[in-house]
């Protein structure tokens, strides 16, 4: 995240309304199995009319600023629908969203919407992880003949193997906060001791490892 200043508060928020949680000692298990010290559910900002505000404008400013051509707005099923409507509203965009499959009945659309065909597209995102998902939307979006410049999220936990993909599909993502200033900000704010950083550090390494937990 090239914006520290706006970083270091977004993590501030997600800490304050429990958005984010961080037990290094009593760990969360991923829906993949994996034994996490963190659990990001970035929903809850929608909840917190002050965060919210910080959220919805700094997306809408990381559009300004590195996607400053974009058409159209188009969020992510289901946590990015709600952030994608209010970014479109500050920027005064059309705004739509992408299914995670196309419907079973009526035109059967995967896009809602009008679909921007030959338009410049950012795709909004709650949260980035290994990137698949996110990449999913991307893909639909250019079958369609969108021109998607990148996506605009909130948090990113830049994993390795996330940042691999995203690069490998040609996607840029920028993000509000990420993992790194989140434990930092954490540690200063006595979320968890110093002790726990270099758990919380050797976990985002590699995810897989459970050694971590040692």
């Amino acid at each position: 995240m090239e914006n520290n200043k706006l970083a270091v508060e977004v993590a501030k928020n997600l800490l304050k309304i429990q958005a984010v949680f961080l037990k290094p000692n009593n760990p969360f298990t991923w829906a993949s199995g994996i034994k996490s010290p963190i659990y990001c559910d970035n929903r809850l900002t929608l909840s917190y009319p002050e965060t919210r505000k910080v959220v919805e404008n700094g997306l809408a400013e990381v559009i300004k600023t590195y996607f400053p051509t974009c058409e159209v707005v188009m969020g992510t099923s289901t946590a990015g629908i709600a952030h994608a409507a209010y970014v479109s509203d500050i920027l005064n965009l059309p705004m739509g969203y992408v299914r995670g499959g196309a419907k079973d009945h009526g035109r059967g659309n995967q896009i809602e919407g009008v679909v921007p065909v030959g338009k410049d597209v950012v795709v909004i995102e709650d949260l980035i992880s290994t990137g698949g998902s996110s990449i999913e939307v991307v893909d639909v979006l250019r079958e369609a003949g969108c021109n998607v410049l990148g996506i605009a999220s909130i948090f990113t936990y830049n994993l390795q193997k996330g940042i691999d993909k995203l690069a490998a599909a040609n996607v840029i993502n920028h993000s509000l906060s990420n993992f790194e200033t989140l434990v930092q900000v954490a540690a200063d704010e006595k979320y968890i001791s110093d002790a726990d950083i270099n758990k919380v550090l050797k976990f985002q390494k590699n995810p897989g490892d459970p050694s971590w937990m040692e």
